[in-house]
């Protein structure tokens, strides 16, 4: 066991399976003590490497993330301490792996439930190789205005009440975690503050012991009294009883040992920790309290008499002359995380995001206000979800099937289009899905499926402004335009595309108009008079039957269906439809096995 100082205001750890909180809070704390660089050098996450983004004041800086303790150790070998927030389950393991580590020379456990044959071998290692473990199931320690494990002393106002931003001369130890941030407040109100405060942790066998801790504070020459806070059950405190007795601790030592009213139950009773259970009458917290007492210790005549004792011990020391008195200094202020300060009404600040289509903080999501329980309750499809994600209203039900058919009628058009052929060959290439469908979809454009915007939108201004099939296909022409929705390579007069049939008997039958569609028809019997192949095509369909679903149900301004067509809704159902296709076209290729694809040459025009 070390005989010294553990800690000082140069000391760097290694976190061990991180949390964020208690991170944060050691860096707080290393601002508030005037600290240069943070407490935590580095943090050790099991099978992840990077960085974390952590504050040091007002400054955000990035600390290095390692995939083991070696690797850590290594790469900060100025890190001496150890903290490790590992669950029981595997505290023990990684608790020694740092042990082993030679820049290491003090591991905390945070964790409780450590089994106890396990903590046996890690105490024997310690101390054969003159390391300290504080724990298992400590909150750890803290040496003011220098160093703190984890979440020692609470929050940054509790350290802040009581001073522990700046060294005092008061030395304390104790099982408890939580009673020590209760008597760090105690300390203040009646000395000069702590030094160092410890606590060892409430199991059965705690890694150090409290008469490890007071022979340590005993060589400290700034502590110059200790306070010990013992508990019922094991014979911890009876080694300090020896150490009194021997005479190898010359400073003036406070103490009391809790649980004094387990007497008053007639059964034996297991109070918090795992050690609070007293095993016999030399257990008992009063026995313990009468050994401390004959062996030279001060101990008051209750807990509620702790504050006057440590109180007239310090000022006796202070009569002596051996305090001197303590330059109170003004700690910093620690800047407030933006999110406390608008919870708490302290800040405004802007939203970098703006959604008005879904909403995922209540209990279950909700498309445009409608939970998801209820669209399943209801038993509404992919076309009623559409309708809510992309227009934010529900669509009578006629709306919701014609896109739904519009997606089942444009999902796929063989392996031969150029948004097939792009997937099959980047699927052969052995690419994964994702690359493989957007090597497809990257090929949507005027040419090829993104038609149906353009094809509404010209169809809808000729339509809106009278003009005749003549005057609107002829006044394209002069544009140098070809009009959207019309031509196909291989559908003609005499060979109608079956989608386009489909669509228009689905909305003659159930649209209450369907007056755009019916101008797209005269269109094309123009331009039929033209060439054989030049008939509505399903972007012209689609095209100019959205523009009738959106007029027709009554439920957009017209303002809202010219921002529909413009944004591109309308190739958006393409969009969605032919994802369906490529990403079967990819697990087609996949499922075949197919090679890398080469195009054969003699199906390349080589010419100069």
């Amino acid at each position: 066991m070390a005989t010294g100082q553990l800690f000082s205001r140069t000391t760097q750890a290694l976190f061990y399976n991180y949390k964020q909180l208690p991170v944060q809070r050691m860096l707080d704390f290393d601002f508030l003590c005037g600290r240069e660089t943070p407490s935590v050098a580095g943090i050790i996450n099991p099978g992840s490497e990077g960085f974390q983004k952590l504050f040091f004041g007002q400054e955000e800086i990035a600390i290095p993330v390692h995939a083991g303790i070696e690797a850590a150790c290594a790469a900060h070998p100025t890190a001496d301490v150890f903290i490790n927030f590992a669950s029981f389950r595997s505290a023990a393991a990684s608790s020694m792996a740092a042990l082993k580590q030679p820049t290491i020379k003090v591991v905390a456990i945070i964790a409780e439930g450590v089994p106890e044959s396990d903590t046996k071998q890690l105490i024997a290692y310690a101390r054969a190789n003159n390391k300290v473990v504080i724990g298992p199931a400590t909150v750890g320690g803290i040496q003011a205005g220098a160093f703190k494990i984890g979440d020692t002393a609470g929050t940054i106002d509790n350290i802040i009440q009581c001073k522990l931003y700046r060294p005092g001369s008061v030395g304390f130890v104790s099982k408890s975690g939580g009673m020590s941030n209760e008597m760090y407040n105690t300390v203040a109100r009646v000395t000069d503050g702590i030094y160092e405060g410890i606590a060892i942790g409430g199991d059965v066998f705690p890694g150090s012991t409290l008469s490890d801790h007071i022979l340590r504070f005993n060589n400290i020459p700034q502590i110059k009294m200790m306070v010990v806070l013992g508990e019922l059950g094991g014979r911890d405190e009876y080694s300090l009883v020896e150490a009194l007795k021997q005479g190898k601790v010359n400073k003036p030592v406070v103490a009391w040992v809790s649980g004094t009213c387990a007497r008053l139950f007639k059964s034996e009773v297991q109070f918090g920790h795992a050690g609070a259970k007293s095993g016999g009458e030399m257990e008992s917290a009063q026995a313990k309290n009468q050994a401390l007492m004959d062996a030279g210790a001060i101990v008051p005549t209750s807990f509620e008499a702790l504050e006057s004792a440590i109180k007239e011990t310090f000022e006796k020391l202070v009569e002596e002359g051996k305090v001197s008195p303590i330059k109170e200094v003004t700690p910093p202020q620690i800047p407030e995380d933006l999110s406390s300060a608008i919870k708490s009404g302290k800040v405004r600040a802007p939203t970098h995001i703006i959604s008005t289509i879904s909403d995922d903080r209540g209990e279950e999501p909700c498309y445009a206000g409608v939970p998801m329980s209820s669209i399943i309750e209801q038993g509404l499809g992919v076309g009623d979800v559409i309708s809510l994600l992309w227009f934010k209203r529900s669509l009578p039900r006629y709306c919701t099937k014609f896109i739904e058919i519009c997606i089942m009628l444009c999902a796929d058009h063989g392996p031969c289009v150029s948004g097939a052929h792009n997937t099959i060959v980047t699927a052969r290439a052995g690419k994964d899905l994702v690359s493989s469908l957007v090597s497809g979809l990257l090929t949507i454009g005027p040419r090829f499926g993104g038609a149906i915007d353009d094809a509404a939108r010209y169809f809808k201004d000729a339509c809106d402004r009278n003009l005749t099939p003549y005057e609107f296909v002829e006044g394209m022409k002069k544009k140098g335009i070809r009009v959207p929705g019309i031509g196909h390579r291989i559908k003609s007069r005499d060979n109608r595309d079956k989608r386009v049939e489909l669509l228009q008997k689905f909305a003659r039958s159930n649209f209450p108009s369907v007056k755009y569609m019916e101008y797209a028809v005269t269109v094309e019997s123009y331009t039929l008079s033209k060439a054989n192949n030049l008939v509505l095509n399903v972007d012209g369909a689609i095209g100019s039957l959205f523009l009738d679903l959106l007029a027709g149900s009554g439920m957009f301004t017209k303002q809202e269906i010219d921002e529909i067509v413009q944004i591109g809704y309308l190739n958006g159902l393409f969009v969605l439809a032919r994802s369906i296709g490529l990403i079967g076209h990819t697990f087609d290729q996949k499922r075949l096995k197919q090679p890398l694809y080469r195009h054969p040459w003699e199906d390349v025009l080589y010419t100069k």
